[in-house]
């Protein structure tokens, strides 16, 4: 049976997800290339994961359609196959671009994300590639363009899977409970952006709470030495602040009146303008802090604009039955953030993967705090490293790196590099308050010193180095993944200079007829009934959450939000149909779980 939302039913195929994919750096002249593309599979041997196919040499015949930005292996891709590790995923489409683009400005290719290996070709020339299927890439097609007002792309794709140290998430060849189907190809918008050589290339926005401004980096690749942009901030369509600033110097702008800070519970944000030269781009910041602190109790706590906050949140896996890792609209995106909201939670712990910028844009403006998780990698998992500390304390020396998986250099290279990109390309959002680089052994490697280099990267969010288990002692959270015995905090854990978290627990099932992916179910604890699943679920959190937090636990996440595939653990089906809690019951028991935070007895 194939498992469609509301929104896969009502997919317009020759223009799905047509919204501007990076709201906070947008301009005017775009064109999204989202929509039906030839398509075809060819052989290719190579022993090396990273070789991909010559694009200027496509196959002689495209045999089929698929509807960008879907993978084939989905349902909405309109393809339904998938690319096996000794083939090759090709692409082809036919663009315009405006008439009225002129010599002096540049036209610019934007892939969102393109699982994992690939090259580009633009009217028969090579223009450069990317390896990595989770973040996003740009290239400049200026020169490759032909006389003419049609031009044809091509993309060459080649996916592994698992089969590699690559950077691949929860996707496994052999698929089933917690690892998911594998996905490949272009699963992120493409688009296409004409702009002057001159142009605001990147934006970097750091809110300073205490300072009362913001510091302003704007980036661009071509502007001369010491050339200056002006900047613009609005709050409601009122000016705030105007400064002049010089392209590369980090300058801190300063709000003219009282600075309205940001939070879930009032989610305000700014308007901002940058010109440079010809150029006009558009985008927000919101003021907030992050940090760790002390309450009035001396616990740590985690801090939200410098007073302790309880982060209450949820796991999100951001899988869709007939999109698999694409949402089939920016509504879905909007839904699942408005639900969790709606249940009473201000966080969600973004797992395994790096979405649009278009969710965190949501989060943003519809107040929830992010937890960002990095993508895993590493060769295959050995299932004591990653199984065995779920039922028995196993801490595990991570420089190890064989019995890690991470016997290859290369490989932790890559990860270390992806994860740098990935802060990079975050690090504006408001709503991201922690960083994740590792997950329950995962391709774990050297945590306590990648989490030192995420913090020398980023100096204003806290670290949970290591997820769940196989703990080294460092980061700023002790970080904990319970199923499968009842939680209580340790008096031991309260010598720990960290805030203690419960970073996973719960994964109640309950499948319903109907709405389930397939025939197989997981979860940790199975129900049969809505009335007992919501009993039960309640009754976990009244009967062991709210005395842990009393009594110094610091923050919470839930397994999870929505079902993904066999896991039938979600508060709401894989199709988004079934709500499968009452959502004011579970607002009212997060509710006292944010008053117990108040009502500690250590």
């Amino acid at each position: 049976m194939t498992l469609l939302t509301t929104w896969g039913e009502d997919l317009a195929t020759h223009a799905p997800l047509p919204e501007h994919p990076r709201p906070q750096l947008l301009r005017s002249g775009w064109q999204s290339l989202n929509g039906r593309w030839d398509c075809a599979f060819t052989p290719f041997a190579a022993s090396d994961p990273l070789a991909v196919a010559d694009p200027c040499e496509p196959p002689a015949h495209f045999d089929r359609d698929i509807v960008v930005p879907f993978s084939p292996e989905t349902p909405l891709s309109g393809v339904g196959r998938a690319t096996a590790p000794d083939e090759t995923l090709w692409y082809r489409r036919r663009f315009t671009i405006p008439a009225s683009t002129g010599p002096d400005e540049r036209v610019l290719l934007h892939f969102g994300a393109v699982d994992q290996s690939c090259r580009v070709a633009v009217d028969g020339v090579d223009v450069g590639g990317h390896t990595g299927g989770y973040l996003p890439f740009t290239l400049d097609i200026s020169a490759a363009l032909a006389d003419g007002d049609h031009h044809e792309v091509v993309v060459a794709v080649r996916d592994v899977s698992d089969a590699s140290w690559l950077s691949r998430g929860k996707q496994a060849s052999n698929r089933g409970g917690i690892w998911y189907t594998p996905q490949s190809g272009i699963w992120q918008t493409v688009w296409l952006e004409v702009l002057p050589q001159v142009a605001v290339d990147r934006l970097v926005l750091v809110p300073d709470l205490d300072a009362g401004t913001v510091v302003v980096t704007v980036g661009s690749e071509h502007a001369t030495r010491g050339e200056t942009a002006r900047v613009l901030m609005t709050a409601d369509g009122m000016p705030v602040a105007e400064a002049v600033v010089t392209v590369g110097v980090p300058t801190a702008v300063s709000l003219a009146d009282a600075v309205r800070p940001w939070s879930p519970e009032d989610p305000f944000l700014y308007d901002i303008e940058v010109h440079l030269g010809e150029d006009r781009v558009t985008s927000y910041v919101g003021m907030r802090s992050f940090g760790v602190g002390t309450d009035e109790r001396g616990v740590r706590r985690l801090l939200l604009n410098g007073a302790p906050y309880l982060p209450i949140g949820l796991l999100d896996q951001g899988y869709w039955p007939d999109g698999g890792y694409t949402a089939p609209a920016d509504a879905a995106l909007e839904y699942d953030i408005d639900l969790a909201k709606r249940l009473g939670y201000n966080m969600l712990r973004k797992h395994i993967k790096v979405e649009p910028m278009r969710w965190y844009h949501h989060c943003d403006r519809i107040g929830m705090l992010v937890w960002q998780d990095a993508v895993n990698g590493g060769s295959a998992y050995h299932p004591a490293v990653i199984t065995a500390p779920a039922v028995t304390p196993l801490v595990l020396d991570d420089r190890q790196h064989r019995r890690f998986s991470r016997a290859d250099a290369a490989g932790r290279a890559s990860f270390e590099s992806e994860l740098a990109t990935m802060i990079e390309l975050l690090r504006s959002v408001p709503s991201i308050a922690l960083w994740v680089p590792f997950n329950e052994g995962w391709g774990q490697f050297d945590a306590a010193r990648v989490a030192d280099a995420v913090r020398e990267l980023d100096p204003t969010r806290p670290v949970d180095h290591a997820s769940g288990w196989h703990d080294q002692g460092a980061g700023d959270l002790h970080s904990l993944h319970v199923y499968f015995r009842r939680f209580r905090v340790k008096r031991s854990w309260r010598n720990d200079a960290r805030v203690l978290a419960l970073t996973e627990y719960g994964g109640y099932s309950l499948p319903v007829p109907g709405h389930t992916w397939g025939v197989r179910t997981f979860g940790y604890k199975k129900f049969r009934t809505a009335e007992e699943f919501e009993a039960a679920f309640v009754r976990l959190h009244d009967e062991e959450i709210v005395p842990a937090v009393r009594r110094g636990l610091g923050a919470i996440v839930y397994t999870q939000l929505a079902d993904v595939e066999d896991e039938v653990n979600g508060l709401v089906t894989y199709d988004r149909k079934v709500v499968k809690v009452a959502v004011d019951v579970v607002h009212a028991m997060n509710a006292r779980i944010a008053a117990a935070a108040q009502e500690g007895v250590l």
